[in-house]
């Protein structure tokens, strides 16, 4: 029997030690889940139920439950939100589209022009990310400046020929895209280019034996080998343009009729009545849904693509 306790001893403290292991990578990811269940989880089921319910018209009042009513309402054109809704969405939609498929090609296009050996390569690469370092507001004022009417740089190069880019209905989106443009390529830029660097100068070279010449480098091994890089770079990108607040402010604060607005800024706009909390929270989630759209069939996309060049 005596002999027995050191045994017994080993196996409590063995086992102690066992549930300590086990519940230290718990405690060790516990405040990140406590941060996101805060600033993540709870505020988005919030959202889901609060869209589902009308504001009464005194702060007392409980709220009423109207189900999926403030989701029809804005597709209304009758109601005070849908008559505009549908046209920023589509704004939105076109704006995100624009800076993806404009921003993309031209930052990995700088990223292998940068990734090459060039003189002062150091001034060209901090003139390419500098925009994205400004804040946006910072970056609207100058192109606020640059797209001025009578005293802006465009209309001292263009002249009698310059036309109104932030008063025109048919011009305006399109310059809110060339700004939003400019200020995230460089960032862009930097992913791609760490992508780049990260591929094994030995395939090149064996490429090069192999007789490829530079563009079949390109479209057989350098864009293959970017698969990953580029599905993060479309991600982020796509969300970052529904994420334009900054530079509506700074430019053109959705005008005029609208045309330039998009629904971030919608929300801001509107979301200091009472009467429309409900409507707001709606459209944070038609936003989140189509975000998750896009991004859940960017790596469907991706990673289809991905097994069928395996093969």
């Amino acid at each position: 029997m005596q002999a027995a306790l050191p045994v017994s001893n080993r196996t409590v403290s063995l086992s102690r030690k066992s549930w300590s292991q086990r519940l230290l990578p718990y405690l060790m990811i516990a405040p990140t889940f406590l941060i996101v269940f805060l600033f993540t989880l709870k505020p988005a089921v919030s959202a889901v139920i609060d869209s589902t319910l009308k504001p009464a018209r005194l702060a007392q009042d409980p709220p009423a439950f109207v189900g999926l009513q403030n989701y029809a309402d804005l597709f209304n054109p009758t109601h005070h939100l849908g008559a505009r809704f549908g046209g920023i969405l589509l704004n939105t939609i076109l704006f995100a589209f624009g800076t993806v498929a404009i921003g993309m090609p031209l930052a990995l296009g700088f990223a292998l022009l940068i990734n090459r050996r060039l003189p002062l390569r150091g001034v060209w690469r901090f003139g390419f990310v500098y925009p994205s370092l400004l804040p946006l507001i910072g970056a609207a004022s100058i192109w606020a400046f640059i797209y001025a009417d009578q005293v802006g740089l465009l209309a001292a190069i263009l002249r009698a020929a310059n036309p109104n880019w932030l008063g025109s209905p048919g011009l305006v989106l399109g310059a809110v895209i060339v700004v939003n443009v400019w200020s995230q390529t460089g960032y862009y830029m930097l992913l791609f280019l760490a992508g780049l660097q990260g591929i094994p100068r030995d395939l090149y070279e064996a490429a090069a034996l192999d007789g490829a010449n530079y563009w079949q480098q390109l479209l057989r091994l350098t864009l293959p080998l970017l698969r990953r890089t580029t599905l993060f770079v479309l991600t982020v990108s796509f969300t970052f343009a529904f994420q334009a607040v900054e530079l509506l402010q700074g430019l053109t604060e959705g005008g005029p009729g609208d045309r330039s607005n998009l629904i971030l800024y919608f929300i801001y706009q509107n979301i200091g009545e009472r009467r429309n909390w409900g409507h707001i929270n709606a459209i944070t989630i038609i936003l989140a849904v189509i975000v998750l759209i896009f991004t859940l069939s960017s790596f469907l996309f991706f990673e289809r693509g991905g097994r069928e060049s395996e093969r």
